[in-house]
């Protein structure tokens, strides 16, 4: 069996979910409500402090239901230009909304809070209506970086003066606050809404929270019927969901496990992934050797049972989750070794 470190979503449900899911009780969550969905969506509202959450398939679905609840079209939303809103999902913010994107360089996944300003437009018939600022925590771009509070905080008193709300793509929010020590209210007290991704790091088999304020839900539940996302006897895979975010502490082994990864890695020629920048559980390898991309080498580590995805042609991108080891930290060390003998 390969060592897949291509993403934290292929882990596979654990024998306590598995368990929950079988005795988990169901009922029609959009004619009568499920009681299992409701737990979980209610245990998601008071883990992230906001009024209250709803369930949904996807991370995707849910950063897009946030963007079309504040968003209307023709309005424009600034947001960085390597955010996952922007960049992988298959162009939604135009195609569901009618909006545009303004994105702006991040560092380290952090927006510039001046840049923000100046981006926000006054009104003028000319041109669009500022209408949101998309944050990511963690930020997937950056290598799974933790975007600093301090520039939500800076940001937010940007935004709060026009009336602009914030949402934050958390898809790895868990992970932030594993690494941070800061407890999940407190980041998202400085958006108006947010999602978080519940089969990322966390495990779970499908699913995502979006969460906000009783008006935010309001018009978040037309967009998830609109969408098709509300879905019937939930609680089959709400009671994984909601195990799966109950054991958001374990996150810190991922952690420690990218770190051991980027240090062993990072020691090899050609290869380049200082500890320094890894914060949470992915690792940016970059790959400077003689006749050999990114995309090769991810193909010669297949042979070798090692699974990892090349993000750009000279940038393999490693991330540890629940289904990986130290052992198999080892076996991706091995691979490389041995490919590099080769190539020597």
């Amino acid at each position: 069996m390969s060592a897949d470190f291509r993403s934290d979503t292929v882990t596979r449900p654990t024998p306590e979910m598995r368990a929950a899911m079988a005795a988990a009780e169901v009922g029609d969550d959009v004619l009568d409500g499920d009681p299992t969905c409701r737990e979980l969506e209610e245990f998601a509202a008071e883990w992230l402090g906001k009024d209250g959450a709803l369930f949904v398939p996807s991370g995707t679905m849910a950063n897009q239901i946030a963007i079309g609840s504040w968003v209307r079209p023709g309005q424009e939303v600034i947001v960085g230009d390597n955010a996952h809103v922007v960049l992988y999902e298959a162009g939604a913010l135009a195609a569901l909304h009618g909006a545009q994107a303004a994105t702006l360089p991040t560092d380290g996944g952090r927006l510039d809070p001046e840049a923000v300003a100046r981006t926000i437009r006054a009104p003028y018939i000319h041109c669009p209506e500022t209408a949101l600022v998309c944050v990511e925590q963690t930020h997937m771009g950056a290598g799974g970086r933790v975007v600093p509070e301090d520039n939500l905080i800076e940001l937010r008193k940007v935004c709060a003066p026009h009336g602009v709300p914030m949402h934050m793509d958390g898809a790895r929010l868990a992970n932030a606050v594993a690494a941070s020590g800061i407890p999940a209210q407190r980041w998202t007290s400085h958006v108006d809404s947010v999602s978080l991704c519940l089969s990322k790091g966390l495990g779970a088999p499908i699913g995502s929270i979006v969460a906000g304020s009783e008006a935010f839900l309001g018009r978040a539940r037309v967009l998830r019927k609109r969408l098709g996302g509300w879905m019937r006897q939930v609680g089959l895979i709400a009671a994984a969901a909601k195990l799966a975010l109950e054991s958001w502490p374990r996150l810190v082994e991922d952690h420690a496990l990218a770190q051991s990864l980027a240090r062993s890695l990072d020691r090899l020629p050609g290869l380049s992934s200082p500890p320094e920048e890894v914060e949470t559980n992915i690792v940016m390898v970059r790959v400077d050797l003689p006749n050999q991309d990114a995309p090769g080498l991810s193909r010669e580590l297949e042979s070798q049972g090692v699974r990892v995805l090349a993000l750009s042609p000279d940038v393999l991108r490693f991330v540890t989750h629940r289904d990986v080891t130290p052992a198999d930290v080892e076996r991706v060390v091995s691979a490389f070794e041995a490919l590099l003998s080769q190539a020597s």
